[in-house]
């Protein structure tokens, strides 16, 4: 059995652990309280978008748009965010496995590309055997800006354009809630917004949505519904890479904010169980103690 001084130093040692967890959950809580309303802003407006930029798409025609542009798949850059510090659960793990997972189930991919982000993804894919785009970016999510979201763009759109990349994946953490963190796997490049792809209206149903709800709106463009779409689909593309940004930071503030909470917990219980071993110890020496006592005087008698 360990001594008092050995329990009483552990019990120490535990307690000094608690107390950086439960600090690091509120920091984490404080921030996931920012991370998760800048989430919540940005759904809205990213459907919002995707319903102007389909009707201008259904207005303009999508045949002379580069960024719309299929190719077969031979080069392809794969985007993947991750976080920049541990203490996370499995945050950075699931997501760094997922994009295994996706190189895999290609193996017709034949140049393949790793553009991480976060310094998790960038320690982690350096020491694989896949290259690297020219631009990483480690210690981003110190201080996360829309101007991040729209290098990474710019960047991602300009490999596109010049036919370096034939396609861009993106891999990251959604955020659900305070508990759920899912890993989701989408296409960035070419450009497909929701509900762009929807058919046009037939006559007949024109008609009966003309009857339930009034005249038909008809938009006016200016200049023209074909500059408007050119100006539109890099935006659009600079701000769905700026929501998977945010979706990551806040999935990351609450899968640490889970995992310090846990550790907590865990302390306790570990500091619950030394306490009781260090009564007991203690008990057992004081009554050794009492004992030698008895005995030495019961031999002087």
């Amino acid at each position: 059995m360990a001594s008092l001084i050995d329990i009483r130093r552990r019990l120490r040692s535990v307690k000094s652990t608690q107390q950086i967890t439960k600090a690091m959950k509120m920091v984490a809580a404080a921030k996931l309280r920012r991370a998760q309303d800048r989430v919540v802003g940005a759904r809205p407006y990213a459907k919002q978008l995707s319903h102007v930029l389909a009707s201008v798409m259904a207005e303009a025609g999508a045949e002379t748009q580069p960024l719309l542009a299929e190719r077969e798949e031979k080069k392809v850059i794969v985007v993947v965010i991750a976080g920049d510090r541990g203490l996370c659960g499995a945050f950075n793990t699931n997501v760094n496995r997922a994009a295994q997972h996706l190189l895999t189930g290609h193996p017709g991919w034949t140049d393949v590309r790793i553009l991480p982000i976060g310094r998790k993804a960038v320690d982690f894919w350096r020491r694989r055997r896949i290259p690297l785009t020219e631009k990483t970016y480690p210690g981003l999510f110190t201080d996360l800006r829309y101007a991040h979201a729209r290098e990474i763009a710019g960047f991602l759109a300009g490999e596109f354009l010049a036919g370096r990349a034939d396609a861009v994946y993106v891999v990251v953490n959604e955020f659900r809630s305070v508990l759920s963190q899912v890993v989701q796997t989408s296409r960035l490049l070419p450009l497909a917004p929701e509900g762009a792809a929807s058919p046009k209206p037939s006559a007949e149903g024109a008609a009966a949505a003309k009857g339930a709800a009034g005249a038909p709106v008809e938009y006016i463009y200016e200049p023209d519904a074909r500059t408007i779409l050119g100006w539109l689909l890099p935006r659009y593309l600079e701000f769905t890479v700026y929501r998977a940004l945010a979706e990551s930071a806040a999935a990351e503030m609450g899968a640490k904010m889970t995992a310090m909470d846990s550790a907590s917990k865990n302390a306790g219980e570990l500091i619950d169980k030394l306490t009781l071993t260090y009564n007991r110890a203690r008990q057992a020496r004081i009554t050794k103690e009492l004992i030698e006592i008895v005995s030495g005087a019961a031999a002087l008698e």
